[in-house]
C-alpha cells in the first residue's frame, strides 16, 4: 500500500501485543520505501483506555500531553530500517534547527497508516553543533527490558551503527528536506474513528 500525497496516515505504536499510541499524520511522500510524513501543530494523540498494558501507560498519556506543540514536525522513515529522522525547525521565522534520529521499529503498513514503535533511545544532531549527541540513555536503560524485552541489546546495536555512520561523516539522507515548507492548508487531522481497532501485525 503506497499512500497519495496530503492523505491522513496514523501513526501507531504497537506495544507488547496492544496499541499504545496513535497520531494522524499528513503523507508528504510516499515512494513505496520512503515513507515522509508530517505532524502540524495541534495534532491530536489517541491513547487506547482499554488494554492491559503491562509496560505501563504511554509517558505523553501520563504527563498529560494530549496534542503536538509548537512548529510542526516532518519524519522520515524507510521500509524494513530500524530508525527514522525527524526534522525540527523553531522561532518565528521556522528556522531549520536539529536532525532527530529516532529509535523505533521499522513501520509495518495498515490500511490506515503504518504501525511502529518508539524505542526510548535517540541522537540529536543539531545543525549548529560539531556532532551528535545521545539523549535518554539513562531512560532506556530503565525500561528497555520492560518495553522490549530481549530485544535491548539489539536496539543499542542500532544506535552504534547510526553512531558509527554519522562519526564517518555519511549522510544516508537527503539534506534537502531541511528547506521544506508544509501545504499551508495542511492543519490537524482527527484520528479515524477505527484507530484503536484495526489489526495490526504484532512484533
Amino acid at each position: 500500500m503506497v499512500f497519495e500525497r496530503g492523505q491522513t496516515v496514523v501513526r501507531r505504536e504497537i506495544l507488547r501485543g496492544e496499541v499504545w499510541f496513535a497520531s494522524p499524520q499528513i503523507c508528504v511522500h510516499d515512494d513505496g520505501d520512503l515513507l515522509v510524513t508530517y505532524t502540524p501543530e495541534g495534532t491530536p494523540f489517541g491513547f487506547p483506555q482499554e488494554g492491559r498494558f503491562p509496560a505501563g501507560r504511554h509517558p505523553w498519556e501520563a504527563a498529560g500531553r494530549q496534542s503536538w506543540t509548537g512548529h510542526g514536525c516532518l519524519d522520515l522513515q524507510w521500509t524494513g530500517v530500524e530508525h527514522a529522522i525527524f526534522l525540527f525547525w523553531s522561532g518565528p521565522e521556522r528556522q531549520f534547527r536539529t536532525w532527530y534520529f529516532n529509535l523505533q521499529d521499522a513501520p509495518r503498513r495498515t490500511p490506515i497508516g503504518f504501525d511502529t514503535l518508539d524505542h526510548e533511545l535517540d541522537l540529536v544532531l543539531p545543525v549548529d553543533a560539531e556532532t551528535y549527541r545521545w539523549k535518554d540513555v539513562e531512560e532506556f536503560a530503565a525500561v528497555g527490558e520492560l518495553r522490549y524485552p530481549g530485544r535491548s541489546a539489539e536496539i543499542q546495536a542500532e544506535g552504534d551503527r547510526i553512531a558509527g555512520l554519522l562519526d564517518a561523516g555519511k549522510r544516508w539522507w537527503d539534506e534537502a528536506w531541511a528547506d521544506w515548507t508544509p501545504d499551508p492548508s495542511w492543519t490537524a487531522r482527527e484520528l479515524p474513528a477505527d484507530w484503536a481497532t484495526t489489526p495490526f501485525e504484532a512484533r
